[in-house]
């Protein structure tokens, strides 16, 4: 009995100790939170006030998991992401039932079936497509799909892994991103395009001048297949990149030529770039260089300023053109960007890029200068509308991060990323398996392939890149669709 009481005395002891702790914790926050006198909720509210920020933080959570439709989420929603991880891990996307998008979405793009569409035995597969046929070493593209720009630093050491050996297998390009050319890249042995951001990171001399022979040792290696000039991009245009220095370990350092820890802050700008004559001269000057083809990554702003580049194109020659252009919607995605430059800056990409291959066709450059279409197309139905806008190619870098495994935590910019993909944190990193994540890659990749060609096939041609903007209606405030052909008409050359 006696040793029964004793146990009772330690537990009520125990408790008054923990009952202590725990109101004198609650005495500090409420002294401190009446004197501190940045937060008017905590100086009001003391203790309870804090709540508020637990909850807020709490939200994202949340909502991501608990409240939010399959529809409803930004920047994609949980039906866009589903899908991207039932064809990356080699799953049927087949659905039961009907479809849960909503028709009546102004802008919901709507195919026009065919009524007597190809036999399967009358089906081909895309063909691949020569870029820069004015090149010493031309690139003939096998893949109409292809992964955008993604550095090393921006993402992690095995995710470039992953996403090298995926591309090999799935056969398409990667795009290293503006952070230069590292050992990760060439992993998997896939083709190249070498991204030059404003720091010009990996073909930059000791003064940071674009260096001649920095960019003949990158072109030496064969995978390196073209050159892309990034002049803007989507979610930051008029501002270059933006590495945080917790993400800037030695080896990306050495890669960039940056001090540990230092921030990785590229130019708004290329500073040699003032004009449309300076952007063609460094265009035939990387080209003649490398003998690769070259072209640049952009933001359209009005149709006025690309019209004086097609025009500044036409006066010095159609040798002048860059091999392809990349067009980057205003809403593409990023690490690391300003609210406002991400929220308010840069046409969509549903309305740019109609716009560029008018002008293109316009001044008869069509079989010079390849489009290729990027920002947010991850499922087949964006790539597929892409392909009937205009667009020779598109390049995705979110969907190949949703590949990889990412769950949208928009951790992209603290080197806290769960997933291993945007982080350099070695504990953090352990959670992406390279060998298994490439398979989810190349899988993803090669899922996007069928299911556009199962598109193409619905609307009555033989290959994707026969669709044509008549072949798809976009809905209109109304409730009615109308052909996009008749919203962007494609330009057609007198007779």
């Amino acid at each position: 009995m006696e040793q029964a009481f004793d146990i009772v005395e330690f537990l009520a002891l125990i408790f008054v100790v923990i009952f202590g702790l725990i109101a004198l914790g609650v005495l500090v926050m409420f002294v401190a939170d009446r004197l501190q006198t940045g937060d008017a909720i905590r100086r009001n509210y003391p203790v309870i006030g804090r709540f508020r920020h637990i909850f807020t933080a709490l939200g994202e959570f949340f909502r991501q998991y608990f409240f939010a439709m399959d529809r409803e989420e930004l920047p994609f929603n949980r039906a866009q992401r589903d899908w991207v991880n039932r064809a990356s891990a080699g799953k049927s996307n087949t659905i039961a039932f009907g479809s849960t998008r909503s028709l009546e979405v102004v802008g919901t793009p709507i195919f026009v079936n065919d009524p007597f569409p190809p036999l399967d035995d009358e089906f081909a597969s895309t063909e691949p497509m020569l870029i820069g046929p004015g090149a010493r070493h031309p690139y003939l593209a096998p893949s109409f799909f292809n992964i955008s720009g993604m550095s090393f630093g921006a993402i992690s050491k095995p995710a470039v892994i992953a996403l090298s050996r995926g591309a090999a297998q799935a056969g398409i390009w990667l795009n290293t991103g503006e952070g230069g050319l590292s050992p990760f890249h060439l992993e998997g042995g896939c083709d190249l395009v070498y991204q030059i951001g404003t720091a010009k990171f990996g073909v930059r001399d000791a003064n940071g001048e674009l260096s001649d022979e920095k960019l003949r040792e990158v072109a030496a290696i064969k995978a390196v297949r073209m050159f892309e000039i990034k002049m803007s991009q989507g979610a930051k245009p008029g501002k270059g990149g933006i590495l945080p220095g917790s993400k800037v370990n030695a080896e990306i350092a050495a890669i960039r030529g940056l001090e540990v820890g230092q921030d990785g802050i590229s130019p708004n700008r290329h500073k040699e770039i003032e004009n449309y004559d300076d952007l063609l001269d460094m265009i035939a000057r990387i080209r003649e260089v490398t003998g690769k083809p070259v072209g640049i990554k952009t933001v359209v702003g009005t149709e006025e300023t690309f019209r004086e580049f097609f025009e500044t194109i036409a006066r010095r020659g159609r040798d002048s053109a860059p091999d392809f252009i990349t067009i980057d919607g205003g809403e593409g995605g990023t690490g690391a960007a300003p609210m406002p430059l991400m929220d308010l800056v840069g046409m969509p990409v549903r309305e740019a890029l109609p716009l560029v291959v008018n002008l293109r066709d316009e001044f008869g450059l069509k079989e010079r200068i390849r489009m290729i279409a990027g920002a947010k197309l991850v499922n087949p139905g964006d790539v597929a509308w892409a392909l009937a806008a205009g667009a020779d190619f598109v390049v995705s870098a979110r969907g190949f991060m949703f590949a990889l495994g990412c769950i949208q935590a928009l951790k992209c910019n603290k080197n806290t990323c769960p997933t291993g993909i945007t982080t350099h944190d070695p504990s953090l990193q352990k959670g992406l398996v390279a060998s298994v994540k490439e398979k989810r890659v190349a899988n993803y990749a090669k899922a996007i392939i069928k299911e556009v060609e199962t598109i193409a096939h619905s609307v009555g041609v033989s290959e994707p890149r026969q669709m044509r903007r008549r072949h798809v209606r976009l809905v209109q405030p109304n409730g009615r669709s109308v052909p996009m052909n008749k919203i962007h008409p494609s330009y057609n050359a007198p007779p």
